[in-house]
């Protein structure tokens, strides 16, 4: 069972992803989780929401949505987008490219990460960090 924690609606413009970074720590800041949980999650927030802005698309406005969830000791975050899912995968830079790390630092740093059809339409990308939460 997963107990929604909080989430924030950006615009798909790159000052967003700064706007995520600093919305996640604040809105994170009660909950107790670890120091290196929040850091790691702040960094996989901003490449998935740098990605999202990158690579969603739409006919008319849209927004990149962030959700975040308890379940049990592990944190859930989802971001979503109206991008297709099926344009979701690892990429191989090599070491001249500027850009193609977002989710490789992902799959590094998360105990486990997907992608989907997002129940809102378009693309959720998710990641969960395992034992996130402080002991009481």
């Amino acid at each position: 069972m997963s107990e929604p924690l909080g989430g924030m609606i950006l615009y798909p413009v790159p000052e967003s992803v700064g706007r995520a970074r600093r919305w996640f720590r604040t809105f994170t800041e009660s909950l107790h989780l670890g120091c290196s949980v929040v850091d790691d999650c702040v960094l996989m927030v901003s490449e998935l929401v740098t990605n999202a802005v990158l690579y969603g698309r739409a006919d008319g406005p849209w927004r990149v949505r962030v959700d975040w969830y308890r379940v049990g000791g592990a944190l859930r975050v989802e971001v979503h987008n109206p991008g297709c899912p099926a344009h979701v995968r690892l990429r191989s830079p090599s070491a001249t490219e500027a850009h193609g790390r977002g989710l490789l630092l992902v799959d590094a740093l998360a105990d486990e990460w997907w992608s989907a059809p997002s129940r809102h339409g378009g693309t959720l990308v998710a990641f969960v960090v395992h034992q996130a939460f402080k002991p009481d």
